[in-house]
């Protein structure tokens, strides 16, 4: 039985019996990117899945990445996350060592619609929304069978970036490091859960949509509480501060050199 064939019937077996009533997916392939739906939409998002090119050959367990896209992204076609961040790297021919996931957060209204009924819910900054794709993560976990969970991380812009900080407070044992951008985690003042967390964080000193004093207030206080801070500031960026840091293959480098630290609360 081909590997395609064993990956579909696993897609098929979790679904049943471990995640989710019914999974619908293209077959994976090995260096490809293809979508995945979920029927149960109160648990799951739909999301991008990438295998790596030498997910035939090399049969040890391997890292993930978690992708959160920016604000501009949300809604209900996965084209969307595909045009930005590494979904886009990866459709436009670049590959990756590792297992890449990046859902879609639904557009269920606007942040600033203050009157809106009921008011709009997902966005990476709250809670049930990150919850969603940490499912997502553990769907893919159970899905494949070959995931390293020693070597989850987490990667995100302007909205992704406050998700990025925001999912790990809320899920600290999984991740093994985080790479915010242009976002900030200040709603969560006590930062004692994630100093295990190595973060690498990134920002423009021009950006008018998060300022950087905002994303400095979190470095600040990831540092005050002990954490493995680092923080890239580029000079003259605006908002897009994700375009440099994607490209930079030091990032991946940094990310995959990380492996999942105890938890523990101080």
């Amino acid at each position: 039985m081909n590997f395609r064939r064993v990956l579909f019937l696993k897609l098929v077996l979790a679904a049943i019996f471990i995640v989710s009533p019914v999974v619908h997916a293209e077959e994976p392939a090995a260096g490809r990117m293809v979508k995945v739906f979920s029927d149960d939409k109160k648990r799951f998002f739909p999301y991008w899945l990438y295998l790596p090119t030498e997910y035939d050959a090399n049969k040890d367990h391997l890292p993930v990445v978690l992708f959160l896209h920016g604000l501009g992204e949300r809604g209900d076609n996965l084209n969307r996350v595909a045009a930005i961040g590494l979904p886009r790297l990866i459709k436009n021919g670049k590959h990756f060592s590792f297992i890449m996931v990046a859902p879609q957060c639904p557009n269920d209204g606007s942040f600033r619609d203050n009157n809106a009924t009921p008011a709009p819910r997902e966005f990476w900054w709250m809670p049930g929304s990150v919850d969603k794709a940490k499912n997502v993560v553990d769907q893919v976990k159970a899905m494949l069978g070959r995931v390293d969970e020693d070597r989850v991380y987490v990667t995100g812009l302007s909205m992704g970036g406050f998700g990025t900080y925001n999912i790990v407070n809320r899920h600290p044992r999984v991740f093994a490091a985080a790479a915010p951008i242009c976002g900030h985690g200040n709603s969560w003042p006590d930062k004692s859960k994630v100093t295990h967390i190595p973060f690498w964080a990134f920002h423009g000193d021009n950006d008018n949509v998060v300022k950087l004093v905002d994303q400095q207030k979190t470095v600040d206080a990831l540092k005050a509480a002990g954490a493995n801070v680092k923080f890239t500031i580029y000079p003259g960026a605006g908002h897009n501060s994700w375009s440099k840091t994607y490209a930079n293959s030091k990032l991946y480098e940094w990310l995959l050199s990380h492996k999942r630290k105890a938890h523990h609360v101080r």
